[in-house]
């Protein structure tokens, strides 16, 4: 019993520090060699990242997201597959992995939407429900533009799904956890788009970022 704790909480450790690093730092650093976060506020970098590396940029930036957020789970799958729970493993890690890209310590707790991070660690535990996820995600964040609107909706269907195809009752609690975490971090900006405040991703040319340089 001693053992399993001792890996629950190494896994736990390892999921919270590497899903709190920052992705854009870490493009900057050892992809892009530029602060990305020049690039304008909100979402609006988003617009002016694409016009400066296009679309072969953004399968950049997603693939450091995806390693980033693979890499708890790979970590868990091992530790918690010793004692024979690797899916479990997977599952716990990404519970962590999301609580701190929502809830980063290092970053005085203000993370970021997690969308990425909830499809994946969704995906890990049963494919069906990530890709689910992720589907209503890009659906949703694309008619609306509000990335917040298209990651809780998400959430809401990898509720239904899991309880429709996920068998195992610790996996289940897990999925279900994890998307408690999301729908609970997402309240305040469902707020905020019924009353209008809520910041919608920008397709205007942002040149603020210049003024920087």
């Amino acid at each position: 019993m001693i053992v399993y704790w001792v890996l629950l909480l190494t896994t736990a450790l390892f999921a919270y520090l590497i899903g709190s690093l920052d992705t854009l730092v870490l493009a900057s650093n050892f992809v892009f060699h530029r602060n990305l976060r020049r690039l304008g506020g909100s979402d609006v970098w988003l617009s002016n990242f694409y016009r400066i590396y296009g679309v072969k940029g953004f399968l950049k930036l997603l693939a450091v997201e995806l390693v980033r957020d693979a890499l708890p789970l790979l970590i868990g799958s091992v530790l918690l597959g010793i004692k024979g729970h690797a899916d479990a493993g997977r599952a716990f890690a990404g519970f962590v992995m999301v609580l701190a890209r929502l809830w980063p310590a290092i970053y005085g707790f203000h993370g970021s939407d997690a969308s990425i991070a909830f499809a994946v660690a969704a995906f890990a535990v049963q494919p069906s429900v990530g890709v689910a996820a992720a589907i209503m995600i890009l659906t949703v964040t694309v008619l609306t533009r509000y990335i917040s609107l298209g990651t809780m909706v998400g959430a809401l269907m990898s509720l239904l799904v899991a309880v429709l195809v996920i068998d195992d009752a610790l996996l289940l609690r897990l999925t279900l956890m994890t998307a408690g975490l999301v729908i609970l971090r997402h309240i305040p900006s469902i707020v905020r788009i019924f009353r209008h405040t809520e910041p919608r991703l920008s397709y205007e040319k942002d040149i603020t970022y210049k003024l920087d340089e």
